[in-house]
């Protein structure tokens, strides 16, 4: 019998962090936070609580490759981030190819936003709605 585990989805960025929860039992995800980043660092207090508060055993952190599955700039920022994760927290980092996701989540949002007969208009939510799409990608291709 397998053990249930909570993960944290992250949608990393230089100005936004998205955070999305799951857990394996049912390979669901749903999008909790978005965090500042200011001169480089998350909301650490923010992230603190929220780790507290759901117990994630692990992370998934959306590593942010160019078009053609090279490395990037912010890929090399996502695994100092992730490196910092695993020490901060004391559990694992999983990478996860995170190229379009952002644009996935926008879509997504437009298009509840019209069912609903609105404009969509929380585009904060957008970064967390991408790290849900993350964490739900990994469950998917782990489990």
């Amino acid at each position: 019998m397998s053990t249930t585990l909570t993960l944290f989805g992250i949608d990393f960025g230089t100005r936004k962090i998205g955070i999305a929860v799951g857990q394996t039992l049912t390979r669901t995800a749903m999008g909790i936070a978005v965090l500042a980043v200011r001169n480089g660092e998350p909301d650490w207090i923010e992230l603190d609580k929220l780790v507290k508060q759901w117990k994630p055993g692990a992370f998934v952190v959306g590593m942010p490759y160019n078009m053609d599955g090279s490395e990037s700039d912010m890929s090399d920022l996502a695994r100092k981030f992730s490196t910092t994760l695993t020490t901060r927290y004391v559990c694992p980092c999983h990478p996860i190819d995170e190229r379009l996701s952002t644009r996935a989540a926008k879509e997504i949002s437009r298009n509840n936003a019209q069912l609903r007969g609105k404009r969509p208009n929380d585009r904060a939510q957008v970064d967390a709605m991408a790290a849900q799409l993350l964490l739900e990608s990994w469950f998917d291709a782990n489990y």
